[in-house]
């Protein structure tokens, strides 16, 4: 059927693994997920597009069973047990001052100088274009065959505080776990709605 749009329109297995058949998940199986399975998954999400390819997003990839446990003590009581099991979870924050590597980041223009003296346009542009980039970086695990279950059910300030002590100007927004999902603990898909729902061609 997405044939007919264009000959390079991707084959419907690789559609259902990025969306159709996707699934958030909250259960996993023992299986590790390697440093170099993160590494790639970088090296896609970084090719999405951002604003002036600001590339706010500043990750915190929590592998390790103690700093798993310490993550899962700043988490909901539903979501600690979610990222104890997890082999990796992603903590997604945002720099404020992602402005200042927009010099080698963008150099096509003084990029820079458009949001110096203004902090208030750099957290608009940088919770929006990290959220972005957070976006592809599920795209980007399950596109190498990982399973993701993103989360918000957490003590951002507190997250902020203990996996940011060393970059200040970092703010935690949310937090993703990453690998190979549990099956057995899906409950039945949520309904999506249909186009005419919630959009319109003007």
């Amino acid at each position: 059927m997405t044939q007919q749009f264009h000959d390079n329109v991707l084959d419907t297995p690789v559609l259902d693994q990025l969306f159709n058949e996707a699934r958030t998940y909250n259960g996993w199986l023992d299986k590790p997920v390697a440093d170099s399975q993160l590494m790639a998954i970088w090296d896609l999400m970084k090719m999405g597009p951002t604003s002036a390819n600001m590339q706010p997003i500043r990750i915190v990839w929590v592998k390790s069973q103690d700093e798993k446990d310490r993550l899962a003590g700043l988490a909901s009581e539903g979501n600690q047990d979610k990222i104890k099991a997890a082999p990796v979870t992603a903590i997604i924050g945002y720099d404020i001052d992602f402005h200042e590597e927009l010099p080698w980041l963008f150099p096509h223009a003084d990029a820079k100088s458009w949001f110096e003296g203004d902090e208030d346009a750099r957290i608009k542009n940088a919770a929006r274009n990290s959220a972005l980039q957070g976006a592809y970086m599920i795209i980007a695990a399950r596109a190498l065959g990982l399973d993701c279950g993103p989360m918000s059910g957490v003590d951002l300030d507190r997250i902020t505080e203990v996996f940011f002590a060393d970059q200040p100007r970092v703010r935690a927004d949310w937090v993703c776990s990453i690998g190979y999902g549990d099956k057995d603990s899906l409950f039945e898909r949520s309904p999506r709605p249909d186009f005419e729902k919630f959009t319109r061609i003007a």
